[in-house]
């Protein structure tokens, strides 16, 4: 069956080819090398192509080219490289559709056949050649037909066993020259590699069956011992229940366990209109913040356009319209009409009023500066509090690490010291004098000592003399 959509390019090719002689089928073949290479690899174009070579039997047409002496061929061994080259590379990631088992069992190791026997005549140049550039470049052929081989064994893993077990793969292997047994044995141990991928994959596929397999008894045997639990359990109820009360106990248990089939299908079923709404959920979350931001952004722009916006003057105002305002002024005045004061009591009362305004506004510069003193006082002992809590212990202290902790604050300093001094006191005093006190009494500390204590102390940031 020929596909739709056929590529004219390949249709042109197998149209020439069907025409022309048999002697120049192999130099039109080679142009479907330029169609491959021209499209991207793993792309759905190149699987169509390689579809509509193998519909249109140009990969047969490769095969048959093979099998042929290569005397008989243009090109000779140039062409007969390329064309397994193109065979090899239409193969793998082909998709032959109806024709899967023809192409399995009968293309494929036709194909790895020809490869060896390729293989085995170039080995066979290569021995009786006499030149170094002829032997030179009868290597490099023999080195692409063992690359198109492993490229089709890696592509299509069922061909490794083919491939071991032919006859021509052997003969291969019992050369003694160098060169070809080293190309050889490269492509051998690729193949092998390939081989251990293959049974590495299968081992992790069989494990992870195996895998499966033991969940599923381990589900079977818990759902099966919870039945078992579940019958004993009502059989064990069933003898405890009066015979008259069994039909009740059966319904309010088939009650239970059908809320507890709901609760749970209930929450089942939200979960999942959860999970199938939480893309529009948080689109629209996304759309709240975005109109929320685009708001705020807008309504900034028109406070600073109206701050910053030139002063239109007033509005002329009609006749009738100045009429109206002066009757609503003459009747407010009418309404409202104040008592006449002095040209004196006016300036008494201006004064009065410049008087207030001074004092408030001074009264206005103390109170800030008051704020602004308590407001660096309030970070000064935020300050001290986290110095305090992340200073370490006096044991860990180093250096000047101490000094960093004192006050600049004399009395602070000097209240500090005393309780400092008290509690060494009463630490160092023997334990009779000690007798009769309780926690919460006040220890008193002679005031001498503290003044002398007191006098060598380092306060405010200031040396003894």
């Amino acid at each position: 069956m020929k596909p739709t959509g056929t590529d004219p390019r390949i249709l042109s090719l197998a149209a020439e080819v069907a025409k022309s002689p048999e002697q120049n089928v192999p130099i039109i073949l080679l142009k479907l090398k330029e169609i491959i290479n021209n499209t991207p690899l793993g792309s759905s174009e190149l699987k169509k192509i390689k579809q509509d070579i193998y519909c249109y039997d140009l990969i047969r047409y490769c095969l048959l080219v093979l099998s042929q002496d290569f005397s008989r061929i243009q090109g000779g061994w140039t062409t007969i490289s390329q064309l397994t080259q193109i065979l090899s590379h239409c193969c793998v990631g082909l998709e032959p559709g109806e024709d899967a088992e023809e192409f399995y069992s009968e293309l494929l190791p036709s194909a790895a056949e020809n490869f060896l026997i390729l293989g085995r005549q170039l080995q066979t140049c290569f021995i009786n050649a006499a030149k170094g550039e002829e032997k030179d470049e009868l290597l490099h052929f023999f080195q692409i037909v063992t690359d198109s081989l492993f490229w089709l064994v890696g592509g299509h893993v069922q061909l490794i066993q083919n491939v071991l077990q032919s006859d021509h793969f052997l003969h291969l292997l019992q050369t003694d020259n160098v060169q070809i047994g080293s190309t050889v044995m490269t492509m051998v141990q690729n193949i092998l590699q390939i081989n251990r991928s293959k049974r590495a994959k299968l081992l992790l596929e069989l494990n992870r069956q195996k895998e499966e397999e033991d969940r599923r008894s381990r589900l079977q045997l818990q759902r099966q011992r919870a039945m078992r639990l579940s019958r004993e359990l009502r059989l064990s109820m069933l003898e405890i229940v009066h015979p008259g009360q069994v039909e009740k106990h059966n319904r309010e248990i088939e009650e239970k366990s059908a809320l507890v089939i709901q609760k749970h299908w209930r929450g089942y079923r939200e979960r999942k209109n959860f999970h199938q709404h939480k893309p529009s959920l948080m689109e629209y979350k996304a759309a709240v913040t975005l109109q929320r931001a685009t708001l705020k952004f807008l309504a900034k722009c028109r406070k600073k356009k109206k701050l910053f916006a030139p002063w239109q003057g007033l509005r002329e105002l009609t006749d009738a319209r100045r009429v109206e305002l002066k009757q609503q002024v003459d009747d407010y005045v009418r309404r409202h009409s104040g008592s006449q004061t002095s040209d004196v009591a006016s300036k008494e009362l201006h004064s009065q009023a410049q008087e207030r305004l001074q004092h408030y506004f001074m009264g206005r510069a103390l109170q800030d500066r008051a704020q602004q003193h308590r407001e660096a006082l309030k970070a000064q002992i935020s300050t001290n509090i986290e110095q305090l809590m992340k200073s370490p212990s006096l044991k860990e202290a180093e250096g000047k690490e101490p000094e960093l902790l004192l006050s600049r604050s004399r009395p602070v300093a000097a209240k500090a010291k005393q309780a400092h001094l008290t509690t060494l006191k009463h630490i160092q005093a023997p334990w009779w004098k000690k007798l009769g006190e309780e926690a919460g009494d006040e220890i008193d500390v002679p005031k001498d000592e503290l003044s002398v204590e007191l006098g060598t102390l380092f306060i405010g940031g200031t040396k003894p003399p």
